[in-house]
């Protein structure tokens, strides 16, 4: 799809799966400072009560005090602490992704820290020295990564959707501004009388090959680091609700669930309620969300507004919709590209939760971790698998064709249909009275091609050797059968006169 005109907001509706474009709004709400902030959540929540209409917009972590003047942050900057746009009933639109450029058609951005590592070493000790006073439990400290001269905020939203997954993702249009949110994890939605929210707290990148991948998962979920750090911020959680909730009514249904994303595996955990609260009061009491402060939130948002050097704008705030029939989707604003549309200078910004135990190097691991998006590009692909088939034999080694093809599509989260592929291979065998060439394609849907031609023999002499240059290791795609084939591609272009080579990579191993 194009580009969303001015005062336009792109949303994907993740209990529905789909995304819904605002568009063309009856009225655009801005507050300028945080004391305009709870007057227009107010007219918002009007507006959708009793007139009918939609609302969608955002909520910047400035806007904090607005709630209650104990919750200090940074000044808000030029960025505002709140803006709505109040629309008649959304579209329901094709996915952004579909348009998006493959990242190496983009130019490439040069996303600096605002921190460096030295300065963040003083900071990660200052909260040691807080908890060791017995101040706080846990200090979430972000900073921001910027680079100049973003030149397609659009399309680099695009990919980080592709990347990491459509999940609460969302896009904002203002004249100033482009907001590009890729998030993961949902602030509070709403049902009626039913809310819940979901925080999301601990973290681990994912494997390579389908091993790694899982033993990283299982890693997460056991970490007691990262069980200690979620159930605290449940707790929060709990709390808030508790202020809003009929009495009796709070839940924790799930707790520790470790859910895979294209790039990263999050320990994330549910909390329900029922309220009768009205929109303003459901903020005024979860904003904002435990999972981005610290526990407790108000003296450890103090020491955050005391360690960070600049305004958090979006970054941990909160972007989504209201609808009528007490219907709503915040999430919270994690995995965000923020772009200066007068300057081209664009932000994003990143951190983790530190307790007494962390460490500067695993930290900035995780940094890195959430930072990938902004690099890693998922293009389209089918998983595949070669197959020999032959009269006398069948599928050779098919058994051991499926188990890879089920690993990898596990591992890209697409479903494999076993049962009916076996169905389809034996179908397709019935009709062949030769040798056959079969190539298995897997789409990111499940379906299921396949491609036979008669088996040819091989060259004699067949002559094989070794690629002129190494293969990344950490190529992830290297470590399962798709039909991106360009890698190889060029290392057989590389050596005419041979039928094939074989690729090594950048540790001298044989892959």
């Amino acid at each position: 799809m194009h580009q969303p005109p001015d005062n336009a907001v792109l949303l994907h509706d993740a209990r529905r799966r789909r995304w819904l474009l605002f568009r063309d709004p009856v009225a655009v709400l801005c507050a300028a400072t945080p004391a305009e902030v709870v007057p227009l959540l107010h007219e918002v929540a009007d507006a959708v009560d009793r007139r009918g209409l939609y609302a969608a917009g955002l909520i910047s972590y400035e806007a904090a005090p607005a709630f209650d003047p104990a919750q200090r942050t940074h000044p808000p900057d030029d960025f505002p602490p709140t803006w709505f746009g109040l629309y008649a009933a959304p579209l329901e639109v094709p996915s952004p992704v579909a348009g998006a450029a493959p990242a190496a058609a983009a130019p490439a951005a040069d996303w600096l820290p605002s921190l460096s590592a030295a300065a963040y070493e003083r900071a990660l000790a200052r909260v040691h020295d807080h908890i060791g006073a017995g101040d706080t439990y846990q200090v979430n400290v972000t900073l921001r990564l910027r680079a100049d001269g973003l030149a397609d905020p659009w399309g680099l939203f695009g990919r980080m959707v592709r990347a990491q997954g459509p999940g609460f993702a969302g896009w904002v249009s203002l004249p100033e501004w482009a907001i590009g949110c890729a998030s993961p994890e949902l602030f509070f939605q709403q049902d009626g009388d039913h809310i819940e929210s979901r925080p999301m707290k601990g973290t681990a990148p994912r494997g390579l090959g389908s091993d790694d991948d899982r033993a990283r998962a299982r890693w997460l979920r056991r970490s007691s680091k990262n069980r200690a750090e979620n159930v605290m911020i449940v707790d929060m959680v709990r709390n808030d609700l508790g202020r809003i909730a009929i009495p009796g009514s709070v839940q924790v249904p799930r707790l520790f669930d470790v859910e895979r994303y294209p790039t990263v595996w999050q320990m994330t955990s549910t909390v329900a309620a029922a309220t009768r609260a009205p929109f303003p009061e459901i903020l005024a009491a979860l904003f904002p969300a435990a999972s981005i402060t610290g526990a407790p939130k108000v003296r450890t948002m103090a020491l955050i507004a005391d360690l960070e050097d600049s305004p958090r704008r979006l970054y941990t705030g909160t972007l989504g919709y209201l609808a009528p029939g007490r219907q709503a989707q915040f999430n919270v604003a994690i995995r965000t590209v923020l772009t200066d549309r007068r300057s081209g200078r664009a932000e994003y910004g990143v951190g983790g939760g530190i307790v007494w135990d962390s460490k500067a190097a695993s930290e900035a691991a995780e940094w890195a971790t959430k930072a990938r998006v902004l690099r890693q590009d998922s293009p389209d692909f089918c998983l595949l698998e070669t197959l020999l088939w032959t009269p006398e034999a069948g599928y050779a080694l098919l058994e051991r064709h499926l188990s890879r093809l089920a690993a990898s599509a596990e591992y890209f989260d697409r479903p494999c249909p076993l049962p009916a592929l076996r169905d389809r291979l034996a179908a397709a065998a019935a009709g062949w009275s030769a040798a056959q060439r079969v190539r298995l394609l897997l789409d990111a849907s499940g379906a299921v091609t396949l491609e036979a031609s008669a088996l040819q023999p091989l060259p004699r002499p067949y002559r094989l050797c070794l690629a002129r240059r190494p293969v990344v290791s950490t190529d992830r795609f290297l470590y399962h059968k798709t039909t991106l084939r360009q890698t190889y591609q060029d290392a057989l272009a590389g050596r005419p006169g041979f039928a094939d080579v074989l690729l090594w990579n950048d540790r001298g191993e044989l892959t």
